[in-house]
């Protein structure tokens, strides 16, 4: 537990990826199985065991501290856990040393008013730095900067071996994982994936820039319509079906819809989007699905789902990744003809005439609700990761709206000491006031030096505090820019805006020219 939480301490502190990387990679290689394998299913959210760590830790604070107090720190602090092993006091006991895989087993078979009971006296046993790695070990939610992607990567690396490698058996393994590290050590072989579908590395793209535009020879290229949904990968083998996400998370417990009556052996590559008969709704109705563990039956038809399929990365059993994108193409339309999954069609191909004739149909997409369009070579093969010259985006103009700051609250990692998450407003007119409604947040499009202005700005004139939140006078605009905005019921403004970010900061507009509610109205879909 020692050197667990030394490792979360260390990479709440270092802002770079590569520094993340060197310490996930030394902790692998230092230590044993079967510790390494649960801090492992702890970076990626594959915990085998889960708690009501809120109701334990409601317990824990209520039994040692003055609720009044308590509130007020947790407050400032901005996260129970944290607050928790800080307010913990200091026994001066300390326990015998305690490895991760004793607290699974232990956690496993204890239940109740035993469990708060159990974790006291972990506590009492270790500093607030252990206590800190504890809580946030048992909640399965480390948020120290490490996505699940990098804590693979980092195993990838410390015994050399490709990311690729380690997510195509990664649906196949169980924690604590001691099969993989074997292999890694060359004590074992390697690891047979179990007969259910595995996630294969996706496929991206680069946006499509002036000199590529330039060189581009629409004789050579496919051009299909980039759907505004989320990707994903349909995978079917053994009778299990799985949809996962594009950093490899199935959630097809969300879309029962879609995984449930499915009999196809395959992988699939394609758009999630939510479809009413043949209209694709806006994103903000996907939202209302996604990262839900269940749905009930109104959403599924309020909100059906579907997937527009772009590719084919297997079929049958046969590997076809290495054949070029034609030919994948024309597999996937021959196959999905026959006896395609219900709940998927084919992402129709653009025909353009010429590159002019492109550019006005790439001119439409916003009009017609479309993210814009993709750009693939014809002969490109299926490869993981980016790879230069194969595939494009052209992603619809951005729109901009001129909002007015209203709240702040500080970032993590390297901005934990700054103001730099944003919820910003724009005018709205009830009765005889002119009031700011907020409209949307952000937390990047800015410089270090442009964070450095704003914080100063946000600390001199803040006029209420709640907690970590700051709410700030009404005289900064933001020049802020988002994909599309569409109406939500969720939203004070009714308003809901799709990947904002901030542009410009228009330090010489006064807030009183600012945008007004009902010229974002009329840009909603």
């Amino acid at each position: 537990m020692k050197d667990f939480a030394i490792l979360l301490d260390a990479l709440s502190n270092t802002p770079a990826r590569n520094g993340k990387l060197t310490l996930l990679r030394n902790y692998f290689l230092a230590s044993p199985d079967p510790d390494r394998g649960f801090a492992l299913a702890a970076l990626t959210d594959e915990m085998p065991v889960t708690i009501p760590l809120r109701r334990v830790l409601t317990e824990l604070s209520a039994s040692r501290f003055d609720p009044v107090l308590f509130k007020y720190s947790r407050d400032y602090v901005g996260d129970t856990a944290e607050t928790l092993s800080l307010m913990w006091p200091d026994t001066g006991r300390g326990g015998s040393p305690l490895r991760l895989s004793e607290i699974v087993d232990v956690v496993k078979i204890t239940s109740g008013q035993r469990l708060a009971e159990q974790i006291a006296r972990w506590l009492d046993g270790m500093n607030v730095n252990e206590r800190w790695a504890l809580l946030k070990f048992l909640s399965g939610a480390l948020r120290v900067g490490v996505s699940a992607r990098l804590a693979k990567l980092s195993i990838a690396q410390a015994f050399d071996h490709k990311a690729e490698e380690i997510e195509e058996l990664w649906h196949g393994l169980r924690p604590p994982y001691v099969d993989l590290f074997q292999w890694f050590e060359g004590k074992a072989p390697r690891p047979v994936s179990a007969d259910v579908p595995t996630f294969r590395p996706l496929m991206l793209s680069h946006p499509l820039e002036d000199k590529d535009w330039e060189a581009l020879d629409l004789n050579d290229m496919a051009v299909e319509w980039k759907w505004d949904g989320i990707r994903v990968q349909f995978a079917s083998k053994g009778n299990v079906v799985s949809l996962f996400s594009r950093n490899g998370d199935n959630i097809g417990a969300a879309f029962p819809e879609i995984v449930g009556n499915q009999n196809f052996s395959g992988i699939l590559d394609g758009e999630l989007l939510v479809k009413h008969g043949e209209a694709i709704a806006s994103f903000s109705d996907l939202q209302q699905r996604l990262n839900r563990k269940t749905v009930n039956p109104a959403m599924l038809v309020k909100y059906p789902a579907h997937i527009r399929l772009y590719d084919a990365l297997e079929l049958d059993g046969e590997d076809l990744r290495p054949l070029s994108f034609d030919e994948r193409r024309k597999r996937l339309e021959l196959w999905h003809g026959e006896r395609g999954p219900h709940h998927t069609d084919l992402s129709p191909l653009v025909h353009p005439a010429n590159k002019e004739d492109l550019r006005k149909i790439w001119e439409t997409t916003r009009e017609a609700g479309i993210e814009g369009l993709m750009i693939k070579l014809r002969q490109s093969p299926y490869i993981a990761g980016r790879p230069q010259g194969k595939w494009y985006k052209w992603k619809r103009t951005p729109l901009t709206a001129d909002c007015v700051l209203m709240y702040a609250q500080r970032g993590s990692g390297k901005r934990s000491s700054f103001y730099s998450d944003y919820t910003f407003g724009v005018w709205k007119q009830e009765e005889d006031a002119r009031v700011l409604v907020p409209v949307g947040k952000a937390y990047s499009g800015f410089t270090d030096a442009e964070l450095f202005r704003i914080d100063k700005f946000i600390r001199e004139n803040t006029v209420e505090r709640f907690g970590p939140v700051r709410s700030v006078a009404p005289d900064l605009v933001f020049e802020v820019a988002f994909d599309a905005i569409n109406v939500s019921r969720r939203h004070k403004a009714g308003l809901a805006m799709r990947f904002p970010r901030i542009s410009r900061i228009r330090w010489d507009k006064p807030a009183a020219e600012a945008d007004e509610l009902t010229s974002l109205l009329k840009l909603a879909s």
